[in-house]
């Protein structure tokens, strides 16, 4: 990966654009990045990563990431924006970023918030640019599998911040691996670890679970072996889960169970079949005894039932004579219906003639159906011709509104006429009146504008001479409180350091606080202690240390705070009051709060009045276009209103002459009534009631035919069935439900009859009779107490089977239980095996280095393999990193680093380096780090490094090597930049990036490179 160029606006401190070109910079294969301290050096880098991942390393990014990297000096109407130019994998791209944006609103007062925004391209061999996407999502995608690293990777490989890797040769075991965890992305091996631990877990759940599953059949079977609630003599195994001959135990105690079992089902067999035997007995016994009562009971009914019978032999004689009347009138029953039914409609159709005839006048008294149909026939005749002259009524009445409506039209219109002359006559005056009036508001909107262009500035500074004297206080009270922070993180540190030296003096007692008898001293290593120190009075003990150093890093943190206040207030106090001062002055250079409020009140008056002036503009205009729309419309009304006039005259001779001819018309169809619609409602009703009456007349005629016929064939139907008069058959004749019940007493009563005479000819009934009665009481308490018997034995049974059937199938799925939990227990031994050689806690992982700690210890030997070529051309060959995987203490081991002194031949850890040592180690191991993570991430070539701060620490002899190391790194055709303050490396590196901070914000000068 190579960069070409960074574009930055309104990122950080850079208020404006700025340009980076890293090709002039990396031709010289080491350019200096240098600047004041807060000029934004790390900014640039931040830029870096933000283009290429969507956010910034460390700290700073967050939630609200898009306004915290927004620089505070850039212009509101200016947007964030990262533009990057790089070659990766052979392609080359250009990608810009844009985080979210408050900006103002187009139109009103306010902000709103714009998205943030992506671009991707890439160069075309004709020389252009193709876009590729605007996702986030699908831009960070192609950015990282380009790089093959994540963002962590990319800060620790590219720009190498040195004080981390000073901390990582400090550094215990569990940090160690926290940081080449992130880098190497072991993360499978964890899981590997913790996918052990949790199969470990299940598979001894499982086993226990059967166990327990074991003992509970177990107890089930003791419960299923009990006989009436006495358990077997054999007692239960007291065993527990996890005893491995638990399955052994109960399968044989289940073998004795089920034996003791089947000799009692045998018993219970036996005590059965005698019981049947005397059931049987019992049962025949009461049989014979029930079957004599029943015969004996049934002749008795029988004699008594044949008595009953007797006694009403009269009765059924009366019911067979009336219903054989019943069948006969049956005959007549059709004519009787007819005659009935003829007589009702003949009454109601004499109603209904009599009804009508009463509608009509006296002239149609007499007169029959045929006379009424023809006067009928006549009136509707005259109705039909009655049409015409209705037409004619109506059209009359049409003309009559129709000349109403034109006298109101020309009414109408000279209303209009005279209105419309009335108005014209004085338009040139009103027109004229209006325009001036226009002008002058024109005139005063034109001069409003001038004063508020001159007001805003004006305004500008009067808030920031005030704004200057508030923070001319602020800066004061900032200062006093920045002095009073200082004396106090002096005073916390002289305290700390106090407490720490009493701690010093009396540590022996600290640590012969925890000894313990039989275990060796963490000093001598001595397994007795026969007189450990003890504490005196105002022993400062570790906690009481760490409070004192927390409270001193406290107090740092309030000093740091504090000049940072001080100094925000004293940049903003020089920057408002250059804003003050700006411009044109009214009485010299520092002008005074009053002496501004007073110009600024002037302007504001007399914009004011001018404000006033033209805010009637626009109602002028829109008063001076509707009194043109209102002319246009009074002229147009006086010409419509005369072509009117002219329509309206010749409509008027043309209704006359039709109203003349429709009224002679009429005159002749009205006849004596009031209008010809009268006359058509008259002749209606007199057409409706003469057919009513005819119709009505009709039916009563034939009705009575017809009821004469119906009395001639009931006369006749009653004789022939053998009735005197037809009031006798209709007085036999008899309804369905009174001819059901007397067929059904009539049958019920034969049917008894001849259900007595059987009963009392059976054989049977007949000699049971003859003998003695039935003891069917004793017989049936014989059988009752057989029957219990029976039942106890088969309930024992029933128990006995169960028992057995039970015991069988609890023992099959104890036997089933024992086979599948041998393999679950052969694996769960396995398993618990590999997780605790994983986890390190197995006997067999003698250094007790768990699996990620194994992978993390094999990257960290090619690290230090890596670091110690350049380490040894700093240090003149004099140290070498060495990786160690001894333990410490009772900790586990894998991921020590030592380092190897060839001047005196022993290895040392890591933490006795001085500082000037640490920082070329450091900068070795990330050397050599980069190395074996770029390796790790596919081979992605990576031209462009970063080196952060530490130089300082270097004499002349030292720095002059790591530069040669450093320039070495051109022959992969590598270029470095260092990010450093120390002064000689500018005179040693030629090509430098200068970030220079001033008010308006921070700006890069380039020189130097090719």
């Amino acid at each position: 990966m190579r960069l070409h160029r960074l574009r930055i606006t309104a990122f950080g401190p850079f208020g404006t654009t700025q340009d980076v070109d890293f090709d002039a910079l990396s031709a010289a294969g080491i350019f200096l990045l240098h600047g004041p301290t807060g000029a934004g050096k790390t900014s640039v880098l931040d830029a870096v990563c933000y283009a290429l991942y969507g956010s910034v390393p460390g700290a700073r990014q967050g939630s609200g990431q898009g306004m915290m990297l927004r620089s505070d000096h850039a212009p509101q109407s200016t947007r964030t924006e990262v533009c990057l130019e790089l070659t990766v994998a052979g392609r080359r791209l250009e990608i810009t970023r844009q985080p979210p944006w408050e900006r103002p609103k187009k139109r009103g007062t306010g902000t709103t918030t714009e998205k943030a925004q992506s671009w991707l391209r890439e160069s075309t061999p004709e020389g252009g640019w193709k876009d590729l996407s605007r996702s986030h999502q699908e831009i960070g995608e192609e950015i990282a599998q380009l790089l093959g690293m994540s963002k962590e990777q990319f800060c620790q490989v590219v720009l190498l911040p040195q004080g981390d890797f000073a901390r990582f040769l400090r550094a215990d075991a569990e940090a160690r691996g926290k940081l080449l965890g992130r880098l190497f992305d072991t993360r499978r091996f964890a899981a590997v670890e913790q996918r052990l631990a949790e199969q470990r877990r299940t598979t001894e759940a499982e086993v226990k679970e059967g166990d327990a599953a074991l003992l509970a059949d177990a107890h089930r079977m003791q419960q299923a072996a009990a006989d009436g609630g006495r358990d077997t003599e054999i007692p239960l195994p007291a065993l527990t889960a996890g005893d491995p001959g638990l399955a052994t135990e109960v399968l044989t105690w289940a073998a004795v169970a089920r034996t003791g079992a089947r000799e009692r089902l045998t018993i219970a067999q036996c005590a059965l079949a005698a019981a049947e035997s005397a059931q049987v007995a019992a049962e025949r016994r009461l049989a014979d005894a029930a079957e004599l009562d029943r015969l004996q009971a049934r002749f008795a009914e029988a004699r008594e039932r044949a008595a009953r019978l007797h006694a009403r032999e009269a009765e059924q004689r009366e019911r067979e004579y009336r219903l054989e009347r019943a069948r006969k009138a049956e005959a007549v029953a059709p004519a009787l219906g007819l005659r009935e039914a003829a007589e009702t409609e003949h009454r109601r159709a004499a109603r209904e003639e009599a009804r009508a005839r009463a509608h009509l006048p006296e002239t149609f008294e007499a007169a029959g159906a045929a006379g009424l149909a023809a006067a009928a026939r006549k009136a509707a005749e005259e109705l039909g011709g009655l049409a015409s002259a209705r037409r004619a009524e109506q059209r009359l009445a049409d003309i009559t509104a129709e000349r109403a409506a034109l006298d109101r039209q020309e009414r109408a219109d000279d209303d209009l006429s005279q209105d419309a002359s009335a108005w014209l006559d004085g338009w040139e005056a009103a027109r004229t009146a209006l325009q001036d009036r226009v002008e002058s508001a024109q005139e005063a909107a034109t001069h409003a504008e001038r004063l508020a262009g001159r007001l805003e500035p004006a305004q500008t500074r009067l808030d920031a001479a005030r704004r200057r004297d508030r923070l001319a206080q602020d800066a004061a009270a900032a200062h006093e409180r920045a002095l009073t922070a200082r004396e106090h993180a002096t005073a916390t540190h002289e305290h700390w350091l106090a407490l720490k030296e009493q701690r010093l003096a009396g540590i022996a007692a600290e640590l012969a606080a925890h000894l313990m008898d039989g275990e060796p001293c963490a000093v001598c290593g001595a397994t007795e202690h026969p007189a450990p120190a003890r504490k005196t009075a105002g022993h400062v003990d570790r906690g009481a240390e760490e409070e004192a150093l927390a409270a001193h890093r406290a107090a740092l943190e309030s000093r740091t705070a504090a000049e940072r206040v001080l100094g925000d207030v004293q940049a903003s106090l020089a920057a408002a009051t250059e804003t003050a001062r700006g411009g044109e002055a009214l009485t010299g250079d520092e002008p005074t709060v009053e002496e501004l409020a007073a110009h600024v009140e002037g302007l504001r008056r007399e914009y004011a009045e001018a404000r006033d002036r033209a805010s009637a503009l626009h109602a002028e205009r829109e008063a001076l276009a509707q009194a043109e729309r209102e002319y246009d419309h009074r002229v147009a009304g006086q010409q419509e209103a005369a072509r009117r006039a002219a329509s309206r005259a010749t409509l008027r001779e043309a209704l006359d002459r039709e109203q003349e001819s429709l009224s002679a018309e009429l005159a002749h169809a009205r006849g004596t009534t009031g209008s010809v619609a009268d006359r058509a409602a008259q002749l209606e009703r007199q057409t409706a009631l003469l057919t009513e009456a005819a119709d009505a007349a009709r039916a009563a005629a034939d009705t009575a035919e017809r009821l004469k016929a119906a009395d001639a064939r009931l006369a006749d139907a009653a004789f022939r069935a053998g009735f005197d008069t037809p009031e006798a058959a209709a007085a036999a004749l008899l309804d369905d439900a009174r001819y059901r019940e007397l067929q059904h007493r009539i049958d019920d009563w034969r049917h008894e009859e001849a259900a007595v005479r059987s009963v009392l000819a059976e054989p049977d009934t007949a000699a049971a009779a003859q003998r003695p009665p039935a003891d069917l009481p004793g017989a049936r308490a014989a059988a009752e107490t057989a029957g219990r018997r029976l039942r106890a034995a088969a309930s024992a049974l029933d128990a006995a089977t169960g028992r057995c059937a039970e015991l069988d199938r609890l023992s099959a799925r104890t036997v089933a239980g024992a086979r599948g939990l041998a393999p679950l227990r052969a694996a769960y031994d396995r398993v618990a095996r590999l997780a605790g050689l994983a986890a390190g806690t197995s006997a067999d992982n003698e250094r007790r280095m768990r699996l990620e700690s194994y992978v993390l210890a094999a990257r960290l030997e090619q690290v230090a393999a890596a670091a110690t070529v350049r380490l040894r051309q700093m240090s003149s060959g004099r140290y070498t990193l060495v990786h160690s995987d001894d333990r410490t203490g009772r900790g586990r081991s894998g991921l020590g680093l030592h380092v190897v002194d060839a001047w005196t031949g022993r290895e040392r850890d890591t933490a006795t380096l001085s500082g000037g040592e640490t920082f070329f180690a450091s900068l070795a191991l990330a050397l050599g780090l980069a190395d074996v993570v770029t390796d790790e991430a596919g081979g992605v070539r990576l031209d462009t490094l970063f080196i952060d701060e530490g130089f300082g620490s270097l004499d002349d002899q030292t720095l002059d090597e790591v530069l040669d190391v450093l320039d070495s790194l051109r022959e992969r055709d590598r270029s470095v930049g260092i990010v450093s303050h120390v002064a000689d490396l500018r005179r040693r590196v030629h090509a430098q990036l200068e970030v220079v901070k001033g008010r308006g914000g921070s700006t890069v000068r380039q020189r130097g490179g090719a």
